[in-house]
């Protein structure tokens, strides 16, 4: 199994606390791979919330291929955070050669555009970015969106903080939300793509578990939108079905629940809305999942949620003080990042309900 884990804070925190959270959760790393996505930031990028922010791991051709398709494009790069790795053959990572975080202005014929056509910039811009650094393996772009930054390594999650100094408090690289996942997708081929958690426009997602659904996930998803490729991971079409059911079809949260783990036809005929879950569920069957599975999210407005199968095979606890929230595959997690929390308040996120957690760290629980 894999270990997955959130937080979501008052104040900007360091990936320290992210690490604090997952390390403890050990028996689910096997020291595959770590990969974090962190939103809200402060810090480096604390006056660049409405810049977009590119994350890469990339050789040196590849920064020159960015590079000038970037000017190309008319980016006018604004800041950057680069690691001070430390090199020591005794880690277990595989390390790529350069890493780029930078922030960057829109093109001049962008400034006055609306910020629906902006972010269709951005979405194209990093599926031609991918595109580009794949041809002759020259690099991997992770997102390209404003005020998020995304860091994915393949190797033992202790070994890859070492290398990023991810230990220390640093005070450049902060935020007040982090997903985060401490295992490699192992049941495919090891690429750098298939970890956890993913990212497309503003929606985060991690999953724990497996999707025995899938292939019929994935064929229905290529025809939906642009922005639905790799399919590295059977857990990816999970974030293409949050982002078709929000974004592109603008529902209701509850509803992607009753998408992807919809109740039978025979508890829905004795609902009031029989009529909208029978039509949901005859119109996206290809959008149901199956399998043991838990998904922690993220929503552009730093909403998080959770959810798990129909079956709750794959457990997902929720823990809270005075300042901070967080979101773990185990109590032991919790226990580590928020020792003085009160533990009769844990939320054991259950089969037919959606929980979310907003800004002011407010809890609330959607029974579907």
């Amino acid at each position: 199994m894999c270990r997955i884990g959130a937080i979501k804070s008052f104040d900007p925190i360091p990936p320290k606390k992210a690490l604090t959270l997952m390390l403890p959760q050990q028996e689910g790393h096997d020291n595959s791979g770590f990969a974090m996505v962190m939103q809200d930031l402060d810090g480096a990028f604390a006056h660049y919330k409405n810049n977009p922010l590119l994350s890469l791991a990339c050789t040196a051709k590849g920064v020159q291929l960015v590079n000038e398709y970037m000017e190309h494009k008319g980016f006018l790069q604004l800041a950057q955070w680069v690691p001070d790795v430390v090199k020591d053959t005794r880690l277990n990572i595989r390390a790529m050669p350069r890493y780029v975080f930078r922030t960057y202005e829109y093109p001049e014929i962008y400034q006055y555009r609306s910020q629906q056509e902006r972010e269709e910039l951005l979405l194209d811009t990093r599926l031609e970015l991918r595109d580009l650094l794949a041809r002759e393996q020259n690099g991997y772009v992770y997102s390209f969106w404003p005020d998020v930054l995304t860091l994915k390594e393949i190797g033992d999650p202790a070994d890859i903080a070492t290398y990023f100094r991810l230990w220390d408090d640093d005070s450049r690289l902060l935020a007040r939300n982090i997903v985060v996942q401490c295992r490699q997708n192992t049941n495919y081929a090891i690429v750098r793509y298939a970890a956890h958690p993913f990212f497309l426009q503003g929606y985060t997602l991690c999953a724990n578990g497996e999707n025995t659904f899938f292939t019929r996930n994935m064929e229905f998803q290529k025809s939906l939108h642009r922005g639905y490729i790799g399919f590295e991971s059977d857990s990816e079409t999970f974030l293409y079905s949050l982002h078709y059911v929000l974004r592109e079809l603008k529902w209701p949260i509850r509803y992607f629940k009753h998408v992807v783990t919809p109740l039978p036809f025979e508890e829905i005929r004795e609902r009031d809305d029989s009529g909208v879950l029978t039509l949901i569920r005859e119109s996206l069957a290809h959008l149901e999942i199956n399998g043991p599975n838990a998904i922690i999210a993220m929503l552009p407005d730093s909403t998080m949620l959770s959810l798990c199968d129909a079956k709750k095979l794959r457990p997902c606890v929720i823990g809270k003080d005075g300042s901070m929230v967080a979101i773990a595959s185990e109590v032991c997690g919790l226990q580590a990042l928020l020792p003085d929390r009160d533990t009769e308040k844990d939320i054991y996120v259950q089969e037919r309900e959606v929980v979310t957690i907003d800004n002011r760290l407010e809890v609330q629980r959607w029974k579907q």
